[in-house]
């Protein structure tokens, strides 16, 4: 009997995929992020290609216009345009460990049939549950939803949310029932076209700047009944769980960056020559770069394993926030060491690593800054322990 394979071990198959989409990036995405980075905005003719090569609906079924894919095979497609550019990868992201697992997961057959046709072939998502009140504390948001007839009026705003630019399908929380906390809040699908609903201001960011990140406005936006996805007070579920799902995505989106930022800076210091030598060679640096590789590769481990607990059914909240965290912060790190092993060349704009510095910071803030996924691990850690005894 063999032994089984490993969490984190990858199939030939999917070594295969995560190149190819990988070597698209290089090709195709890699000529337009200096551009892109400079006018803050996605190049629309990638989007198209991002259809076609199946990237926008990896987990969907065949059925509904999918790649019938793996949760996994998304982390991997997340990562590997990561390491080209950030921006690219949260568009897919987004579009797969929020929105589209939204649907899989509390969708109905024909909200199923409907809205993941259109995500898998030509539509954008976008998951809006921030508010300018509203961020870790993600249950005090504002937003009211009132029945009216057969359909539900919405009233309030998002803030910060990802692919709201490029998005026409939107998945809103909203409270029904103030009164009941947490318990009101229910999810919404949100037609970009329905009337009372429009896009706002467009955040000009620091880092990953070509993802377009708004403000959504609802004055008594008009949303039919059978839009509400899953059950009507069950949005904070809807929210928590595939949160923790889209923080495994965030960690993805992490380690490509770092391995991105990493790569370039290996191949500069095999190049740039001092005293005599290549500046790789120097020990002060050696005991550097052989760190931050270290980091990346355990990063990238728990990333892995994190994903691999999801797809098998096994509970992986905690290997999540710890990914997300870790990977976060590797990030940050592997970054800023590629900027000073550039030395003055990496400061500048003409050399890519100073963008890997400005996009890798935003790791440890959205979908659950660093202090939101240590009380998480943390409270886990103390149920594990208590249940022990």
């Amino acid at each position: 009997m063999s032994a089984p394979r490993p969490l984190t071990e990858l199939t030939e198959d999917e070594i295969m995929f995560r190149d190819a989409v990988y070597g698209w990036a290089r090709d195709v995405v890699g000529p337009k992020v200096a551009a892109m980075d400079e006018h803050g905005e996605l190049d629309k003719a990638l989007l198209p290609q991002m259809f076609e090569l199946g990237l926008m609906g990896i987990e969907v079924p065949e059925e509904l216009g999918g790649a019938g894919s793996s949760f996994f095979s998304a982390i991997l497609a997340v990562e590997a345009l990561a390491r080209v550019d950030a921006s690219v990868a949260v568009v897919v992201d987004v579009q797969n460990t929020l929105v589209n697992n939204a649907f899989l997961r509390w969708g109905t057959e024909a909200q199923k049939s409907k809205y993941l046709g259109m995500l898998t072939s030509k539509c954008v998502g976008a998951y809006a549950l921030s508010e300018p009140s509203s961020g870790s504390d993600a249950f005090a948001l504002r937003t009211r939803a009132e029945q009216r007839g057969d359909a539900w009026i919405l009233n309030g705003s998002k803030l910060w949310i990802t692919n709201g630019n490029e998005a026409d399908v939107f998945v809103v929380m909203a409270n029904v029932a103030p009164e009941k906390g947490y318990r009101g809040i229910t999810s919404f699908i949100v037609e970009r076209g329905f009337p009372g609903f429009s896009v706002g201001k467009k955040e000009d960011k620091l880092g990953i700047r070509a993802s377009s990140t708004v403000e959504l406005v609802m004055q008594d936006c008009v949303v039919p009944a059978e839009n509400v996805l899953g059950e009507v007070g069950v949005g904070y579920k809807i929210a928590i769980e595939t949160l923790n799902e889209g923080r495994i995505g965030i960690g993805a989106q992490m380690i490509g960056l770092a391995q991105g930022a990493f790569d370039y800076a290996m191949r500069y210091m095999l190049e740039r020559k001092q005293f005599g030598k290549p500046i790789a060679e120097f020990q002060g640096l050696e005991f550097q770069y052989a760190q931050v590789a270290t980091e990346i590769e355990a990063a990238r481990l728990m990333v892995y394993n994190a994903a691999r607990l999801k797809d098998a059914g096994r509970p992986f909240v905690k290997e999540a926030a710890m990914a997300k965290l870790l990977s976060s912060q590797v990030a940050e790190r592997a970054a800023s060491l590629a900027v000073e092993f550039l030395g003055g060349v990496g400061f500048t704009k003409e050399y890519p690593v100073e963008k890997f510095f400005r996009d890798a910071k935003i790791g440890k803030i959205y979908e659950g800054t660093s202090n939101m996924q240590l009380g998480t691990i943390g409270k886990l850690l103390r149920q594990a322990y208590g249940a022990r005894g």
